[in-house]
């Protein structure tokens, strides 16, 4: 597993990433969507934004997602799964 961004939340992202894996494979391909490593994401993200503060990344972020948010679900695909900007001609 790789490292985080920061080094001192690398250890509670391969915490994250071995739970998220597990789960995965075990609980979510068999079926089982029952959220299982929340507590170590939120913990992970918590850890990950302070270092994207200290880094000054976090107004980059906020700024890239400001030029290009994600789209909207409900708005961006029809039923039938062809994108809006597909359907565009």
């Amino acid at each position: 597993m790789s490292s985080s961004i920061g080094e001192k939340c690398t250890k509670i992202k391969q915490e994250y990433d071995s739970c998220f894996n597990s789960w995965y494979s075990e609980k979510f391909l068999k079926g089982d969507a029952t959220p299982q490593c929340d507590d170590l994401f939120f913990k992970y993200k918590d850890c990950l934004m302070k270092v994207l503060e200290e880094k000054k990344l976090d107004t980059l972020l906020a700024d890239a997602r400001k030029d290009n948010p994600f789209p909207n679900p409900s708005t961006s695909s029809s039923s039938s799964g062809t994108s809006e900007s597909a359907r565009k001609d």
